[in-house]
């Protein structure tokens, strides 16, 4: 993990027109400076219009922004490409997120302006273990809420089965799973066009 995005909106503005890298006493130990100093290879982002340019080369992403920002930046970055995210906690954006510790922030891990390559070198190994976690769960929770959506069209064209062919739920559950063998549809495919036709129906009654 060398590549590092940085998206910084509390830069001075004088740094934002030269685009150099500030000294460290007059940056204050802003995340691009120490990430070069500690030998990462750093892209610095100010702009949405950015992201797409840059962030498929980024082995993680920083955001030097406030908390009620982080979810903004990370919404975005994430339709893009699953990296790591992690928070730059400076004195700056910790007084700007007073209000908002309490909101859900999706990110991997904190940086802070103090860490040593060291400590930083391994909190972006950890956020970088997180991110893979966090990717499995979303993962997990896309495939859980899509056969929870499935059974519920199938268990609509049960009802509707049991209720016009006057069968039990076992039958209607076998109707179902001999029509999608016999037209090589999926099973929920069969459901959803019964449970449409009935709908089409009752509204023409």
């Amino acid at each position: 993990m060398r590549s590092m995005l940085v998206v910084d909106n509390l830069r001075d503005p004088a740094f934002k027109a030269s685009g150099k890298l500030p000294s460290r006493g007059a940056a204050g130990h802003t995340p691009q400076y120490l990430l070069e100093e500690y030998g990462y290879q750093v892209t610095l982002l100010d702009r949405d219009e950015q992201t797409a340019k840059y962030i498929d080369g980024a082995d993680a992403v920083i955001l030097h922004v406030p908390l009620n920002e982080v979810k903004t930046w990370g919404t975005k970055l994430l339709k893009r490409k699953r990296v790591p995210i992690l928070w730059w906690c400076s004195s700056t954006t910790a007084s700007l997120s007073a209000a908002f510790c309490e909101d859900d922030a999706p990110v991997d891990g904190i940086l802070t302006p103090s860490m040593s390559a060291q400590e930083l070198h391994w909190a972006l190994q950890f956020g970088s273990k997180q991110c893979m976690e966090r990717q499995q769960w979303y993962s997990e929770r896309k495939q859980l809420e899509s056969r929870l959506e499935e059974r519920k069209w199938i268990d609509m064209a049960k009802g509707i089965l049991c209720k016009i062919k006057n069968i039990s739920e076992a039958e209607a559950y076998e109707f179902l799973r001999k029509q999608a063998m016999n037209e090589r549809k999926r099973m929920v495919d069969v459901a959803t066009s019964i449970v449409k036709v009935y709908q089409i129906l009752q509204d023409q009654k």
